[in-house]
């Protein structure tokens, strides 16, 4: 047979009490585990930011250094773009002079008629 207890008898007090303090125990360990992983996870967060914004540093420098033609192959390709241009020019030169004889000698040929 169970007996009840009387709202002001200071056992049952001190068992609600005990039992109140506990719940609320249990809740505030929940919450601080929330809140760790919460902090966890913004740590991690924050160094992937930190991490893409380097990266993203890395690129605009790498495309400034495009843009401006600096690299090596750049370099290399203008190089020979310049050699191939110098050594064309006398082209147009022959084929000015072939296309001069070749009226000469259509000319001589009439003539010769």
């Amino acid at each position: 047979m169970t007996t009840s207890r009387s709202p002001s008898d200071p056992a049952a007090v001190a068992l609600e009490l005990k039992r109140s303090r506990r719940t609320i125990e249990v809740g505030f360990t929940r919450t601080d585990g929330a809140l760790a992983l919460v902090v966890q996870r913004h740590d991690q967060t924050d160094a992937q930011i930190k991490d893409h914004a380097r990266r993203h540093d890395d690129h605009d420098v790498r495309l400034d250094v495009v843009e401006r033609g600096e690299t090596d192959r750049q370099k290399r390709d203008s190089a020979r773009l310049d050699s191939l241009e110098r050594a064309r020019w006398p082209l147009p030169s022959v084929a000015a002079l072939v296309g001069v004889v070749g009226l000469a000698l259509s000319l001589w040929q009439l003539a010769a008629r």
